[in-house]
């Protein structure tokens, strides 16, 4: 008489049998986890997808709100562009899982998550700082090519929001974008003009011994950290400079430059 096979005698067991129980609960997981392993690797190339069709949609979402910057990227060839929230207070990068996510207005009503200026720091007229800020890492294979700063602060009329690209020597200035402004027409209102947008690229915002050297002057410039001035705008003019010297500077993004310069990314 043949012997009967050893998986046969275990489904032959009662159900009640703890040995079964415990020998289908294993048989099971096992089944699971291989059709979970195969489902994966067929799966694989659509999540590839998706994961990139994400990433672009966050990339056009950002690049809307940046003019200029998206014809910027296509001239430095730049191919990938990476959303990051730095701790202001120390440079480091946050582990925040959506960068992309951080709301500034909340950020700023919440005691915890921002600070009170004093009056002798605030140039930029802003009053509160939150603790963090994103900032758009621009990649081409691999390598750092633009490194886009969310700034802002007080003009003559209205509070004035930019974007500054700066390049991989975290010196020379790409680009400056406005994002917003309610300044006087004709006057103030101009720093949107094309024209005057063009005098930014390749200026230098420091010197060799890392000073903020950026600014707005009247008349024409003649170094190379210096930009025009807006001819009877001089409050929108020193809004500019002084919103570019706080976030450069010890209280905004500078502790995140001297670190990158250290350390890298």
């Amino acid at each position: 008489m043949a012997r009967p096979s050893p998986l046969r005698s275990f489904f032959a067991r009662s159900n009640d049998d703890l040995v079964k129980i415990i020998g289908m609960a294993v048989l099971v997981a096992l089944v699971s986890s291989a059709a979970v392993s195969v489902t994966s690797v067929m799966l694989k190339p659509y999540q590839d997808a998706n994961r990139a069709a994400e990433q672009q949609a966050r990339m056009d979402k950002m690049l809307d709100t940046l003019p200029g910057m998206r014809d910027l990227m296509m001239e430095t060839g730049v191919d990938t562009l990476e959303t990051r929230l730095v701790n202001l207070d120390d440079g480091s990068f946050s582990d925040a899982e959506d960068p992309a996510a951080f709301d500034l207005e909340a950020a700023l009503q919440d005691p915890e998550a921002s600070i009170a200026l004093p009056a002798d720091v605030d140039i930029a007229g802003i009053k509160r700082r939150a603790n963090q800020s994103p900032i758009y890492l621009l990649q081409k294979d691999g390598d750092l090519k633009l490194i886009v700063l969310p700034v802002y602060g007080a003009g003559y009329q209205s509070t004035l929001r930019a974007a500054l690209a700066i390049e991989a020597d975290l010196v020379t200035i790409a680009a400056l974008a406005i994002i917003e402004q309610g300044d006087t027409p004709g006057f103030g209102a101009r720093i949107e003009e094309p024209e005057w947008l063009a005098q930014w690229p390749g200026k230098k915002i420091a010197d060799e011994t890392g000073t903020i050297r950026i600014e707005l002057v009247r008349g024409e410039a003649s170094t190379p950290y210096e930009v025009d001035g807006i001819s009877g705008a001089t409050y929108t003019s020193n809004g500019v400079t002084n919103l570019l010297h706080f976030w450069l500077g010890d209280m905004g993004f500078g502790p995140f430059l001297t670190r990158l310069r250290q350390e890298g990314l």
